[in-house]
C-alpha cells in the first residue's frame, strides 16, 4: 500500500481513533467502582457534616472513618414521595459498612427534572418521586437531612440541610457545586456562608418556604439569609433551589414534626396519671413494667 496516499492516511486515521478509543473505554470501566465509592464517601461526609453542624462534637479529617461513623450516627435513611409518604428504605450500613446506601448527585438531578414536570402541571408523578431522607441520632438528638440540587450560574449546585426534631429549624447545612466563579459563586461551600442558615426556619404557611435574598430585599429575616454579594445569580439560584426542594419535602417534615412531638405528651400523661392504691405515678409505671417483666 502506497504510504503517501490518501487511502492508507485514512485507514491508519481510523485505526488509530477506534484504538484510543477503546483504551479509554477499558480505563473508564475499569475504574467504575473506583470512581462510585469516591462518589459515595464524598456524599456521606457531606451528609455528616450538615448533620453535626450544630454541635461540633466531632470533625472529619483524613484520617476519619466516615463509613464507619456514618453506620454509628445513623438512625434510618429512606426515601419518600411528592406526598411525605415512604416508598422504600436504604441500607445503613448497620452490618456492613461496604453496603451503604445514599442518593448521589446523579440522582438528585432524575428527582430535579421529576420536580420540574410536576411544577409545569404533571401532578401524577408525585407518587414517582423518590426524595431521599437521613435521620441522624447526634448526641442523642436527632436530625434529619434533606437534599437540594439545582442549576446554577455554569453548572449544578446543590446541598444538604439538617432539620431539627420540629421539622423546621434549619441545624446546619452544606453547599457545592461543579463550576460557580471562584472568590464569588462558589462561596456557598464556605463556612462563613453555611452558618448563616443555622437557626433560621421553613416557613410552614407562607408561600415561600426558604430564601437567599440581598439583605435589602429581606422581609422575613427568620426565613431567609443574606446573599453573597457580587454572586447574585447564583445566589438567586441556591434560594430558588431551597426553596422548591424544601416544599416537597413539608408534607413528610409536618408529620414527622407531629409525631415526634407526640412522644413527650405520652410520656408526660403516663408520669402524671394517679395510681389506685399506690402513692404516687412513678409507683405505677414502676408496678407496670414489673408486671411486664
Amino acid at each position: 500500500m502506497n504510504t503517501n496516499g490518501n487511502t492508507y492516511t485514512v485507514i491508519y486515521s481510523t485505526v488509530l481513533v477506534v484504538l484510543v478509543a477503546a483504551i479509554l473505554a477499558f480505563v473508564s470501566m475499569s475504574l467504575q467502582n473506583k470512581q462510585n465509592e469516591n462518589v459515595k464517601l464524598e456524599t456521606i461526609t457531606k451528609l455528616l457534616s450538615a448533620a453535626s453542624q450544630s454541635d461540633g462534637s466531632f470533625t472529619i479529617g483524613e484520617d476519619t472513618d466516615v463509613l464507619g461513623l456514618y453506620a454509628g450516627k445513623i438512625v434510618e435513611a429512606f426515601y419518600v414521595d411528592g406526598n411525605g409518604k415512604k416508598v422504600r428504605d436504604m441500607n445503613t450500613g448497620k452490618e456492613n459498612v461496604n453496603s451503604i446506601e445514599v442518593s448521589t448527585t446523579a440522582d438528585l438531578k432524575k428527582q430535579n427534572d421529576l420536580i420540574k414536570q410536576i411544577e409545569n402541571g404533571q401532578t401524577d408523578k408525585l407518587s414517582s418521586m423518590e426524595l431521599p431522607v437521613y435521620v441522624f441520632d447526634i448526641n442523642g438528638k436527632t436530625v434529619t437531612v434533606i437534599p437540594c440540587y439545582g442549576a446554577g450560574l455554569w453548572g449544578p449546585i446543590w446541598g444538604y440541610l439538617a432539620i431539627d426534631a420540629d421539622g423546621r429549624t434549619i441545624d446546619g447545612a452544606v453547599f457545592d457545586h461543579k463550576g460557580e466563579t471562584p472568590g464569588l459563586g462558589a462561596k456557598i461551600v464556605e463556612k462563613s456562608f453555611c452558618d448563616e442558615f443555622l437557626g433560621k426556619t421553613l416557613n410552614v404557611t407562607g408561600e415561600t418556604v426558604f430564601a437567599v435574598v440581598k439583605a435589602t430585599a429581606v422581609t422575613e429575616p427568620e426565613h431567609s439569609v443574606d446573599a453573597i454579594s457580587g454572586a447574585t445569580i447564583t445566589s438567586q439560584a441556591l434560594g430558588k433551589s431551597i426553596n422548591l426542594w424544601a416544599k416537597y419535602y413539608m408534607p413528610y417534615l409536618s408529620e414527622a414534626a407531629e409525631a415526634n412531638a407526640e412522644v413527650p405528651a405520652v410520656q408526660d400523661n403516663i408520669a402524671a396519671e394517679p395510681a389506685e392504691g399506690t402513692g404516687t405515678a412513678v409507683q405505677t409505671v414502676g408496678t407496670n413494667i414489673n408486671e411486664e417483666e
